[in-house]
């Protein structure tokens, strides 16, 4: 259990923040969600052991995507998923950067930008595949905002397939080297055509003035390209380790002082070590808010031959390469206590004090009314029993 949560940053400094920053609605209604989440804000239930007589009290999660407290399930749920569309071979982790100059431009259009990073990466990926392989390759894209500083630094996580459907219809991998090494695309030939793409789109917007257009063009943009591994399995979770990271994590917060707010970092740019750093409160906040998305924004997206819309062909992809799938692929959304039974070896549904008996919900309290004196005297322990 982490010592301390991003729940009481927020409410330590949430009102100092909104008085300091003015943020706007929806910002502040994630915030809410966060100090309220699994408290008698959001009502809960009440369970009994049907063996010992235990009584619990369950509240409910604000299963906000920016809350640390709501992630864990949900990312197992979508590894689930994923795991039903892989392809065997070889698979790369490729990262687009953007120049820290245009900062001010995803503050002021953040919508408009965070499409263009998608839509360049895109773009470049499918050039690239297009003119060196003649084939149709996929992409999924997961968008980061932050360093870990909590800086403004919109990239984005990509994981690439090793190959594509070569205009014949057959499947054309990637070549390997002599030394077994595998090879996508020249980074430094994706990091030119990125910048081109991106530039574009940013003259089309015209949010460019002539020194800026001036600056970036003379910038090397960086992408990073490595492959990950050859098992297609573990590349879901390795990608889960980026599909639903927050910008910060409680297990990095160490202390949270009167004035102060104390986490620990990693500095990329100092040979990932370790460090620590301390932050006003109001100054933490105002950080993290910069990673708060736009409402309904899409975070994660699939393209080519892995977007929704191809889902036909990934499927003779697949049987092309020798993977059963059932068809039609039934994806059945299981619950949170499904998912806490099959990944993590835990029964919520299991008494916490007997370890015998199944708790049984005999009454629902909901978040008009905090729960009654009878329930409060019998809370469980950690709650751990909430609703993920």
């Amino acid at each position: 259990m982490p010592k301390h949560e991003l729940a009481e940053i927020v409410d330590a400094f949430k009102k100092d923040f909104i008085l300091a920053h003015n943020p706007n609605s929806y910002q502040i209604r994630t915030l809410n969600a966060i100090q309220d989440c699994r408290t008698a804000a959001l009502g809960g239930h009440k369970d009994i052991c049907d063996t010992c007589g235990h009584v619990s009290i369950s509240y409910n999660s604000c299963r906000n995507r920016h809350c640390p407290r709501c992630q864990n399930t949900n990312r197992e749920a979508w590894i689930l998923d994923r795991k039903q569309d892989l392809i065997p071979g070889t698979y790369f982790h490729v990262v687009f950067t953007v120049p820290e100059s245009l900062n001010p431009i995803f503050l002021q259009r953040p919508v408009d930008m965070y499409n263009l990073i998608f839509h360049a990466s895109w773009k470049t990926i499918e050039k690239f595949s297009y003119t060196n392989r003649q084939s149709e390759i996929g992409m999924i894209a997961i968008l980061h905002t932050w360093g870990q500083n909590l800086s403004l630094h919109p990239h984005l996580h990509c994981i690439v397939p090793g190959g594509g459907l070569h205009y014949s219809g057959k499947w054309n991998p990637v070549k390997k080297s002599r030394t077994g090494k595998s090879f996508l695309f020249d980074v430094n030939q994706l990091s030119a055509v990125f910048r081109g793409k991106f530039m574009e789109g940013l003259k089309r917007a015209q949010l460019l003035n002539n020194d800026l257009v001036n600056d970036l063009y003379a910038q090397n943009w960086v992408v990073y390209s490595k492959d990950t591994f050859d098992k297609p399995e573990m590349i879901i979770e390795y990608l889960a380790r980026y599909s639903h990271k927050i910008a910060i994590s409680n297990h990095r917060i160490l202390d949270i002082s009167e004035n102060s707010v104390h986490f620990k970092y990693k500095d990329y740019r100092d040979k990932n070590r370790q460090k620590e750093m301390s932050l006003d409160g109001v100054e933490f906040l105002r950080r993290f808010c910069m990673h708060i998305l736009p409402k309904r924004f899409v975070r994660i997206r699939h393209y080519g031959i892995l977007a929704s819309s191809k889902r036909e062909v990934l499927r003779e992809i697949q049987s092309m390469l020798g993977v059963l799938v059932p068809t039609p692929v039934k994806k059945v959304k299981k619950t949170w206590k499904q998912i806490c039974n099959e990944v993590f070896g835990f029964n919520p549904n299991v008494c916490p004090i007997c370890h015998i008996g199944h708790l049984r919900r005999i009454e629902d309290f909901n978040a008009s009314r905090a729960p009654p004196d009878s329930l409060r005297i019998t809370q469980a322990v950690g709650n751990n029993n909430s609703t993920f």
